[in-house]
């Protein structure tokens, strides 16, 4: 585990609070150059959108949003932005639904949904077989790549990771938005939920998707939902066959998959983390070998902004996770 000073907020930006609201409201982001979206057909007749970030045949990283996110959440264009300058390409995933269009099933995106990370990746690895490929999730992101790590029955292929702000266990973290100034992201995230949802009915009904249609319909009236442990109990669940809420969140929550991980991996947390409580974070005994962590007294969910100056922020997850995935690079792939 690093110490706690290996990030620095900024003076003017210290309350978690502001560390998380900040960049939503004032970052400003242009699309990387050799931009593109590719449309993927997934082997169950629906589709995920790609944006992919540079050209050649350099090594990439794939990219893995939060909820209710996409590729074009800041986080993800400024990282893209940054590890093309830096000689890395990439490939931000949309979760199902998140690139501007409804996807067309009922089936959602949710935090234990591997199946698309792992088709994206042997997408990419059957394309170019040799080049080195590295992954890096933010918050639900974070847990979706941390399980699928875990999951495998040896390493995937993959040269690093890395996993930020990530909601490790899922059921505290639900619990933990129930309270003070929480229950504003809380309140935030259900409404951009429902309207996912709501464009999700419409689509399907358009493209006539009847027994998908059917099955978002059958989830009956969503305006009621007051929490995640509803939302996830009378959605997620139902949707995606888990028995119930509790049972969503013990199998799709990632702490318990740490051990398994056998691809060098970094995960950066911040302890004012306002999603979460320090209870969610690891015990050392809960770590494989290949997992390193960097607990930082602040930083605020995916904030970690650093800067002297008021309003010319410095991003440190730009600096820190290119520093991270390079030092891991296999050297005759270094510039």
């Amino acid at each position: 585990m690093r110490n706690s000073t290996v990030f620095k907020p900024a003076w003017w930006l210290k309350n978690c609070h502001l560390q998380t609201i900040y960049p939503s409201l004032f970052r400003q982001t242009v699309s990387p150059p050799d931009y593109r979206r590719e449309r993927l057909c997934t082997p169950d007749g629906d589709f995920i959108d790609v944006d992919f970030c540079g050209a050649g045949r350099q090594p990439i990283v794939i990219l893995l949003h939060g909820l209710t996110g996409s590729s074009q959440s800041g986080y993800i264009k400024g990282l893209q932005t940054v590890l093309h300058r830096r000689g890395l390409r990439s490939a931000a995933i949309n979760f199902r639904g998140c690139s501007g269009q409804s996807n067309n099933r009922a089936r959602c995106y949710h935090s234990g949904e591997t199946e698309d990370v792992d088709f994206l990746f042997q997408t990419l690895r059957q394309r170019e077989p040799g080049t080195p490929i590295a992954a890096a999730g933010f918050s639900l992101g974070g847990n979706v790549l941390l399980k699928w790590l875990g999951e495998q029955d040896r390493n995937p292929d993959l040269f690093a990771a890395v996993a930020v702000s990530v909601p490790l266990v899922l059921g505290i973290c639900a619990t933990k938005l129930d309270y003070g100034f929480s229950k504003l992201y809380r309140a935030s995230l259900l409404k951009e939920l429902r309207s996912y949802m709501a464009a999700k009915l419409s689509h399907l009904d358009a493209i006539g998707r009847e027994t998908d249609r059917q099955k978002i319909e059958a989830l009956g009236d969503l305006s009621t939902i007051q929490s995640f442990w509803q939302y996830d109990d009378r959605v997620v669940a139902k949707l995606h066959g888990f028995k119930n809420v509790h049972d969503y969140y013990s199998r799709s929550s990632s702490r318990q998959y740490l051990k398994e991980i056998n691809v060098p991996t970094l995960l950066i947390q911040a302890a004012d983390d306002p999603f979460m409580t320090e209870e969610v974070l690891p015990r050392p005994e809960e770590l494989s070998p290949y997992v390193q962590t960097e607990i930082t007294l602040s930083g605020g969910h995916v904030g970690f902004i650093t800067g002297s100056v008021p309003f010319k922020p410095r991003y440190w997850l730009d600096e820190r996770i290119p520093e991270f995935l390079l030092e891991r690079l296999p050297s005759d792939n270094c510039s």
